[in-house]
């Protein structure tokens, strides 16, 4: 029997849309999360914000940069908060900006964990699964200093931990966003509590692989039940060794992603994003079927910058739904446009990454000034 061509779906290219829950991709090309400290002392998006995520609108999705649920989550000097309606309210001001270019845009919530310092949080306490410090420095108000150790989180205090997720992510949702990361990577909280080399517990949130996942479980769970699965996100970092998370027993850490994906994948989020070094590997594909939904993937720093032709691969070789795209779009913020015609691109400046003004932030030009 013949087949019909008109319709065989063509498969699916970096430049075509897609859905992740109910955000519409007009393409697959995800701007990361991307530490930024542009925010002050305040936390609260600004003007100089506002202009930089507006001109990187025509990625097919946004992801802000991480930003803390309660103060004394707060893991860098000048990170953006999520947690006073003033701090909303200048997100607000970023979503419509984004959303008048007709971009789309998600909150990532960040609890820094351990990987903060009195200096940096206003003096509050410093909270972890374990009393143990990152062994390693952190630039704070007052020059670089090591990381402090932490206290150990009560029962009471990873409740309230979940609470301030969910608090966080009504805030976004009702500024504006088209929906929320969950932050559960790069050697923070939720990092922390999977970690074994982090996680030292004897209690319900210790030990075993299912222990260690429990917390994250709660606080997505908790989040989709606040504000709908469809716009909720986590991203996942396996093996990747920051903030002294040390996942270095493959076995283990199959137990301990497999396990959380497996609770998780009943839910029906929005997307899960992966950073490792390799993702069309078999550790990443196999989390991507235990948590069967839409994957982005992002391979960070490894390697250097994410290249068009990398972008176009993994998409075209069906490793994921989309890709998470760092440096490039820091450089470029059209680069979608660059990319979809072969154009030229701005060299990023990266010891412009971290600083308080426009420079090497809102001053790469645009392809017709280039």
């Amino acid at each position: 029997m013949p087949v019909n061509t008109s319709e065989v779906s063509p498969a699916p290219s970096l430049f075509s849309p897609v859905s992740l829950g109910k955000i519409e991709l007009a393409n697959r090309i995800v701007m990361a999360p991307l530490t930024r400290v542009r925010a002050g002392s305040s936390g609260i998006p600004g003007d100089l914000m506002v202009e930089y995520y507006r001109q990187r609108a025509s990625a097919g999705m946004i992801i802000t940069e991480g930003t803390y649920p309660d103060h004394a989550s707060q893991g860098y000097v000048g990170e953006p908060g999520i947690a006073t309606d003033e701090q909303a309210a200048g997100w607000q001001r970023v979503f419509e900006a984004v959303h008048a270019e007709g971009g789309r845009i998600v909150l990532q919530i960040m609890h820094a964990g351990r990987g903060t310092h009195p200096d940096i949080n206003g003096g509050r306490r410093i909270l972890a699964p374990s009393a143990i410090a990152i062994d390693n420095k952190t630039f704070t108000e007052k020059g670089e200093q090591p990381y402090p150790i932490p206290e150990a989180m009560t029962t009471a205090e990873i409740r309230a931990a979940v609470e301030d997720f969910v608090t966080a992510a009504r805030r976004a949702i009702e500024a504006g966003a088209d929906g929320v990361e969950i932050h559960g990577a790069n050697g923070y909280l939720l990092q922390e509590f999977l970690s074994p080399a982090a996680n030292q517990r004897t209690d319900g949130y210790g030990g075993s692989p299912h222990n260690r996942a429990r917390f994250v479980v709660e606080v997505v769970t908790a989040v989709t039940q606040a504000v709908g699965a469809e716009r909720v996100g986590l991203r996942i970092s396996p093996e990747v060794d920051l903030g002294d998370v040390f996942e270095t027993d493959r076995d283990d850490v199959l137990a301990t992603y497999g396990t959380l994906l497996d609770q998780l994948r009943p839910l029906g989020l929005a997307y899960l994003s992966v950073l490792h070094a390799e993702p069309g590997g078999d550790l990443v594909q196999e989390l991507r079927r235990r948590f069967d939904g839409k994957l982005i993937v992002n391979s960070g720093p490894f390697g250097g910058q994410t290249t068009r032709e990398q972008a176009l691969q993994q998409i075209e070789a069906g490793h994921a739904d989309a890709v998470a795209v760092g440096r490039a779009l820091i450089a470029n913020p059209d680069l979608v446009e660059r990319w979809q015609g072969g154009h030229p691109e701005n060299e990023p400046r990266p010891e412009l990454f971290y600083g308080p003004d426009a420079e090497g932030y809102t001053d790469y030009p645009f392809l017709e000034a280039a």
